[in-house]
């Protein structure tokens, strides 16, 4: 099945890490929303948002680029880190309103040193680790198993 992962990762890399991880054992293409703000997705035949949690949602970018450049009707799914919690809200409603199958999601914590969280050396320091990593890889191994 081909497969492209849509991504945002910046500070410590944690969602970098992820997409890399998956990458590494699997064919995926990797875009970062970033660089590449338009990318025509129809040949791919399922399709991933990776980001970290900023500010309770994805980061503007991948919205974005969901908004824009995501087909109707493809198979979904979702990729985040965090420091305090995962949200995946925003992202759903922009996939939805694509009438797309959303297949899963998985978050993991990511080091965070955003704002007062600096102060103290950071929050969720190592993560994701190894296992994060590879519950990331077992989880999008399991998404053929059908959507939410």
């Amino acid at each position: 099945m081909k497969t492209a992962i849509i991504y945002y990762s910046r500070h410590h890399g944690n969602t970098k890490k992820l997409v890399d991880a998956i990458a590494q054992d699997h064919e995926v293409t990797l875009i970062d929303a970033v660089a590449q703000k338009e990318t025509d997705l129809t040949p791919y035949d399922r399709i991933g948002f990776a980001s970290g949690i900023y500010f309770g949602k994805f980061h503007e970018s991948v919205l974005k680029f969901a908004e824009k450049n995501l087909p109707e009707g493809k198979q979904v799914f979702f990729l985040c880190t965090y420091g305090g919690k995962g949200n995946t809200k925003a992202i759903t409603e922009a996939v939805r309103a694509k009438s797309s199958v959303i297949l899963g999601e998985f978050g993991c914590h990511g080091f965070d040193t955003y704002g007062p969280f600096k102060l103290i050396g950071g929050i969720c320091k190592g993560h994701p680790d190894a296992r994060d990593l590879e519950d990331a890889c077992r989880f999008f191994e399991g998404l053929d198993g059908g959507a939410v």
